[in-house]
């Protein structure tokens, strides 16, 4: 793990997978962001890290590329699983919602007529 100057480690592994220590934000969470082409530094001010903690994890990244981006994928693969398994249980209710509003329902009624009146103002 890296280690900043007090000798504490920056890069963690908790239950989560590998975290910064001190906070709940992993680096599956920075890799979202490096994929996305922000800029470490926009990271660092968007996330509240300190400057050594972002360079300890961009060093960490880049050190064992091969094990952070193993986990990285094997950590989406999981989200989208698990997204997928929602999406399909709760469809039917989903779809029950959506038709269960109807111009005969006056609660329906009264917040459609809110919506069009604020998007007048």
């Amino acid at each position: 793990m890296t280690l900043t100057d007090n000798r504490q480690a920056t890069v963690v592994r908790t239950d989560r997978g590998l975290s910064i220590s001190g906070t709940r934000i992993t680096l599956y969470h920075i890799m979202d962001y490096l994929r996305a082409e922000w800029h470490p530094k926009l990271i660092r001010r968007w996330l509240d890290l300190t400057e050594q903690q972002i360079s300890d994890v961009m060093n960490y990244i880049s050190t064992h590329r091969n094990e952070v981006e193993a986990e990285y994928q094997s950590v989406l693969q999981q989200s989208e699983e698990i997204r997928r398994y929602w999406n399909e249980r709760n469809r039917e209710r989903i779809e029950k919602i959506a038709f269960s509003h109807s111009d005969k329902d006056p609660v329906w009624m009264k917040i459609q007529s809110k919506k069009a009146e604020l998007a007048m103002i």
